[in-house]
């Protein structure tokens, strides 16, 4: 399958997803692709105290963790509402740092204007990143 593939088969996955999980109002999914070419599907935990609150993402993320496997692609879209187009929301900057688990090389969805469907790998979206002060071998233990 070509990458363009993978993005395609998740953004189908979320947004298929979403109006089954959320019938009418906002709603949202996160898909994540493994190496092993396994998706996990995944919603944010509604809470009360939005303090407590976890990203999209992470569910599916903690999966694939679970499982011991390589996550390649993560995607998180989004509705307002049942009538409103679907969004493609860019990790934030805690679920950048969860991702970069597995490596700077995993493709993230990245809201861009015109909502085309566009993927980059994180080291794109941090070029800079903290982890570049230190040499790789001591970061090895972080990484699967």
């Amino acid at each position: 399958m070509t990458e363009r593939q993978i993005e395609e088969k998740m953004y189908r996955m979320a947004v298929e997803f979403i109006p089954r999980r959320y019938p009418t109002g906002w709603g949202g999914a996160a898909v994540v692709r493994t190496a092993a070419d396994h998706y996990y599907l995944s919603v944010a935990l509604e809470n009360a105290n939005l303090s407590t609150s976890l990203c999209i993402e992470v569910g599916a993320m903690c999966e694939a963790y679970k499982f011991g496997e390589k996550i390649t692609h993560c995607l998180c879209v989004v509705r307002d509402d049942e009538t409103a187009p679907f969004k493609v929301l860019s990790p934030c900057g805690i679920c950048q740092e969860r991702l970069r688990y597995w490596g700077d090389d995993v493709r993230v969805g990245v809201t861009v204007p015109g909502g085309e469907l566009l993927f980059v790998p994180l080291c794109q979206m941090q070029p800079y990143h903290w982890s570049a002060a230190y040499p790789p071998q001591e970061l090895e233990h972080y990484t699967p």
